[in-house]
């Protein structure tokens, strides 16, 4: 059976803007569909995603529908730069909203999110990727996915510099071979799981 993702592009531009994001977030969906894996990226920023930590925030809030893209996922992969050395507002904001998970336990304690796998894919001129992953890989633990092997892509440039990775007109050899390694250890988590997931609390 496929496996499905969906990719949150949190990038602070809207649509239609370039992002360097999305271009490592699309390369890393590429990968993945070498493993029978189905996916596309939602940009975050071009939705209403109220703050808070509910499921719902009320009228207007864009992200129930999102959190039923992420229930029908098997992976959830979470796209962000780095904007003083941290993930960006827009990434914050699609954790916060996840947070909600954490009362929504069925009768064996799992959390609805448990069996999913997520991953990060980060970019930026500056350093601050493996700060960002760090981030990016607690938050998405407490709340019940699973990490794979490496957990993470990423592309920084030269400090202080002027080239996006958009602006590249090919991949890193090394950031090409490590993002198709991260599929692999991504596709093959998640059909472990998807066979045969976590038994909960007896």
């Amino acid at each position: 059976m496929p496996l499905k993702a969906v990719a949150f592009n949190c990038t602070l531009k809207h649509s239609p803007s370039p992002s360097s994001t999305e271009r490592i977030l699309r390369e890393f969906l590429a990968a993945l569909g070498e493993y029978d894996t189905e996916g596309d990226i939602v940009r975050a920023v071009d939705h209403e995603i109220k703050p808070g930590v509910s499921a719902d925030e009320g009228d207007g809030d864009a992200w129930p529908a999102l959190r039923e893209r992420v229930l029908a996922a098997d992976i959830v992969i979470l796209g962000s730069p780095i904007w003083l050395g941290q993930p960006s507002s827009v990434a914050r904001r699609v954790l916060e909203r996840m947070d909600a998970f954490l009362g929504e336990k069925d009768e064996r304690g799992r959390m609805p999110s448990y069996g999913k796998v997520a991953v990060a894919a980060v970019v930026g001129n500056e350093d601050g990727a493996h700060h960002v992953a760090a981030e990016f890989q607690q938050a998405l633990t407490e709340v019940g996915f699973t990490i794979p092997a490496g957990g993470v892509t990423y592309w920084v440039g030269e400090a202080m510099g002027g080239i996006d990775y958009k602006d590249l007109n090919e991949p890193p050899k090394v950031v090409a071979e490590w993002t198709k390694m991260l599929a692999s250890n991504t596709a093959h988590l998640a059909s472990l799981l998807k066979r045969d997931g976590y038994p909960g609390r007896g």
